[in-house]
């Protein structure tokens, strides 16, 4: 078996290949873990599979919290002080909503002299899965010495993204780990995807119940999709002069023309 830091990194840096086309909107693009093995139910494998799940996400969210410290704590500052204004939502909904918090985070972080951009992703519906939008922010940082540009996906709702009503104990444990609002980078992001949604394809098959296509790893990564292809883009562009290429999806709104943040 690979040890735990092998696992991480084959989550972590896991790309689709160039070669075949397969991209994060693409209905073939899956990353295998263990779900699909049919001794689901052995009492020894079961466990063991779980315990895995559990110590991966551990360690990608502890990586996690270590990249970009300064920025997600100034991002987190905006968020918190957004919630509790009384009158950011201008829905008129008793309890506001996160389309309004969005909007207003994103005023927030801009007076703040952040480079804030709501961003919508957006699929059409294929033979495996329905069409959809999905709204988040972005907010771009740069490295210390400001050659590089980073973006932070900010997911107001992450934890929400994951619930599910008749999931097994074990499922409703990992996803209690994860953070109620996601603010980082999209590699994390990606990798902690692929993680749960692995996770709840193997809790669904414990229990009997039809895994939707909207829970599959690829349905939930096109709801950010607009920033990891931007990301797998710039990553590739560092590594070779390879040729631009048109995203499937784009920001809603053009980026503020304000210095980004740097990332620490």
């Amino acid at each position: 078996m690979d040890s735990l830091e092998e696992r991480v990194n084959s989550v972590l840096f896991h790309q689709p290949s160039d070669h075949d086309g397969t991209s994060i909107n693409s209905p073939c693009f899956e990353y295998r873990f263990d779900a699909d093995d049919d001794d689901s139910q052995n009492p020894a494998e079961r466990k063991l599979y779980w315990e895995s799940q559990h110590a991966l996400l551990m360690e990608v969210l502890e990586r996690h919290s270590l990249a970009g410290t300064k920025i997600r704590h100034e991002i987190n500052r905006r968020i918190e002080k957004a919630r509790l204004e009384s009158d950011f939502c201008r829905c008129l909904k008793t309890d506001g909503c996160s389309t309004c918090l969005r909007r207003r985070v994103v005023n927030l972080l801009r007076d703040k002299g952040l480079t804030a951009t709501l961003c919508t992703s957006k699929w059409r519906d294929t033979k495996k899965f329905p069409r959809g939008t999905h709204e988040y922010i972005e907010v771009i940082g740069s490295t210390p010495n400001r050659k590089k540009q980073v973006p932070f996906i900010v997911e107001v709702e992450f934890r929400d993204q994951f619930e599910i009503a008749k999931a097994c104990e074990e499922y409703k444990k990992l996803v209690r780990q994860l953070p109620e609002c996601y603010i980082g980078k999209p590699d994390y992001l990606s990798a902690i995807v692929r993680l749960v949604c692995d996770a709840a394809k193997r809790s669904m098959k414990e229990k009997g119940i039809h895994m939707g296509p909207w829970r599959k790893r690829s349905f939930m990564l096109m709801k950010w999709s607009a920033s990891i292809e931007k990301w797998e883009f710039m990553e590739s562009s560092n590594k070779s002069s390879m040729q631009i290429r048109q995203p499937h999806d784009s920001c809603s709104l053009q980026l503020a023309a304000v210095p980004a943040v740097v990332v620490t």
